[in-house]
Order: structure tokens, then sequence, then C-alpha cells
């Protein structure tokens, strides 16, 4: 049967090459891929993502090929990513402990993600979340995002994330012990000498930043800490890192091996790959 890949996108802007490099080793496998994004709204790259003569000011030079460039641009005027799934309407808002009948709404939360959930996500066999500066603002501390993370991760699914993307992992996490999924595991992500000083941006909003919120490398030690580790892979042209469940890719050179782990972790069982 045809496998199944849910792709997770942020309605604040991806970076175009990691969300077309792991979409093409899901199309040459002939999956079947479906879009979500907070709320419904169609997800788009953020600019420089398809502009070659964006030069990164860490790494000094031009990331974007113009080839992938035009693989980005041609998604972009496609209606590929219209019309994605709603993750608001998946999953009701947990409520407050104020909340009057805080019990029953409680209850009712549990039930819609314990059996509602989980029936809707049986028909996939894998969720990728694709990076990008978005993440920072809808997709890192979205509850809901984590409740899709944790129900794959309860049916011991695949689960890839990106650069900003995988401090969803990070942040994911049993509401009884509050424990990072991801600890005691090895995952890459945007080290720190990647990090902007300035210039930070997201789509749909006027707000452009200088350094992230938060340094992804940091919390990414501490949440795999101490028996996983972080691995920055700093200097070395590749950074994906596989440990069954997690598939992780520390940027944007790295978003083709990173569908490619994803594809042999599905059709070849890899379960550790880059460490």
């Amino acid at each position: 049967m045809t496998k199944k890949v849910l792709v997770l996108l942020s309605e604040y802007g991806y970076w175009g090459e990691e969300l077309v490099g792991p979409l093409y080793a899901f199309d040459k496998q002939g999956y079947e891929v479906t879009f979500a994004t907070p709320t419904g709204k169609r997800a788009h790259a953020l600019p420089p993502s398809m502009d070659p003569g964006f030069v990164d000011p860490p790494l000094g030079r031009s990331v974007v090929s113009a080839e992938v460039a035009k693989v980005v641009v041609d998604l972009e005027a496609s209606d590929r990513l219209d019309s994605p799934e709603d993750l608001s309407s998946w999953i009701p808002t947990r409520p407050y402990t104020s909340d009057e009948g805080y019990l029953r709404k409680l209850e009712a939360y549990n039930n819609a993600v314990n059996d509602g959930l989980t029936e809707r996500l049986a028909e996939y066999d894998a969720l990728l979340i694709v990076g990008g500066s978005g993440p920072i603002v809808d997709l890192a501390n979205n509850g809901r995002v984590h409740d899709v993370i944790l129900n794959f991760l309860h049916a011991d699914k695949p689960i890839g994330a990106e650069c900003y993307g995988v401090a969803c992992l990070a942040f994911a996490r049993d509401w009884e012990d509050r424990k990072s999924i991801i600890s005691g595991k090895h995952v890459t992500g945007h080290c720190k000498e990647y990090d902007y000083k300035d210039g930070t941006g997201f789509l749909g909003t006027d707000f452009v930043m200088g350094p992230p919120p938060y340094p992804l490398e940091y919390i990414l030690r501490d949440a795999t800490a101490p028996e996983g580790r972080y691995h920055g892979n700093f200097g070395k042209e590749i950074s994906v890192i596989v440990d069954y469940p997690f598939i992780t890719g520390r940027s944007t050179p790295d978003s083709y091996r990173t569908g490619e782990k994803m594809v042999e972790v599905l059709e070849d069982g890899l379960t550790r790959y880059g460490w």
C-alpha cells in the first residue's frame, strides 16, 4: 500500500529547500503527502529561500542554488499547498484550570486527543516538520503540534524535523512528567554558528528581530542530556541524524538527505545514522 506522510508547515514562512528536499524523496518513492498548518492557512516560502542571490550571513555565501530556487518558485505557483489541513479543527485548546467546568472540559480535550486524533492520524506512516524561521512563531510552542508529535511517538512511527522545526521535538512532552521526548536521544538542528545576528524575519508580520529568540543548539543540548547528545557538526557540510523514531536535519543543505533518510527508515528499517 502507498505510504502517507503528514507534513507540518508554518504559516509564518518555511525555508523552500527544507520542504522541496524531502518532498523530492517522498514523490520519487510514490508516497502520498498531506500538508497541515496551525489554522489551515496556506503556507508560503520565505523570500530569501527563493533567491539564488541571497547571501547567508553566517556562511558568507549563497545557500540557494538556481535549480532549487526554481523548484520552490514552481511549487509556490502551483496549487499543491492550497487548502492544507487545519490543526485547530482537529484538536481543541487545552482548557485553563481557571475555566468554568474545567474537569469536564479537560475530559473532553483528552477524549479528542486520545481517541479522535488517534483515529485521524492512523492513516499516516510518518510525520515531517519543515524548518525555516516560521516555526519559531507558530509551531515550536504549539500544544496541538505537540499532541500530533506525541501521537506519532506513541504509535512508534518516524518523526522528521528540520532546522528550527526540531524545537518542536524538544518542547513536546507528556503533560504529567514534562520530560522532553528527545531526552536520551541524538539529534541535530540549527547550530549556534549558523544563527543570524540580525535580520531574523517572518511572513505575515513587519516584525524583524536580531538573533532568534532562543539559541536552538542550547535547547537541544539541554533536552537530550545527559544520556543523549546534540550534534552540531559545525565544519561538516552535512548534518543529518537518525535516532529512531527521530530523523533530524541541521539546516538548508541537509534537506535532501533528510528526505532520503526518512525513506530509508520507512522502507529499510533504518534506526541509526550520523552518530
